[in-house]
């Protein structure tokens, strides 16, 4: 055989060859997004916890800031496209973990002298893949982070609220 009548098969494995490599390439994308985004999910939860360790219970810019944004900034996530304040829940628990009803009020025991944890939790994120044909989305499972409560943005000797 001569390599004028080849040229028609060279195409056609490459075709083969072509559509396997690519495909492989996709995946090995997409699973590099997925790691990444489960990774900057659970450092949000992480992030949101320590900040509510720390600052005042009804300070929003701790949930804000838990999604990698400015302080100012109230839209989705600069870092994870749709992630948004509404994927979090902040609970305040007590020393058996049980919520605490109702953690602003300061005059009584079962208010914020009962907070012992703090805990956030990122729920119902869904990660779509870029593969083209391919519309599938993802729902990933909660991440959960509790940090010991700490200031709670107060002061303990004056009382005094401070911003975070």
């Amino acid at each position: 055989m001569n390599n004028k009548h080849m040229r028609g098969t060279y195409v056609v494995e490459f075709a083969f060859v072509g559509l396997l490599v690519f495909t492989l390439l996709f995946g090995v994308v997409e699973m590099g997004r997925l790691y990444f985004t489960v990774n900057a999910l659970d450092e949000a939860a992480r992030r949101g916890a320590r900040l509510a360790a720390v600052c005042n219970i009804s300070d929003p810019v701790v949930l804000r800031r838990a999604i990698f944004n400015a302080a100012t900034d109230s839209g989705t996530s600069q870092l994870i496209s749709s992630l948004a304040t509404t994927n979090l829940a902040l609970t305040y628990l007590d020393v058996n973990g049980a919520v605490v009803a109702n953690p602003a009020d300061t005059s009584g025991v079962t208010g914020f002298r009962a907070i012992r944890y703090v805990q956030l939790s990122v729920r119902g994120f869904v990660f779509n893949l870029f593969i083209p044909g391919l519309g599938v989305s993802i729902t990933l499972p909660a991440f959960k982070a509790i940090q010991p409560r700490e200031s709670l943005g107060r002061h303990t000797d004056s009382g005094e609220i401070t911003p975070c």
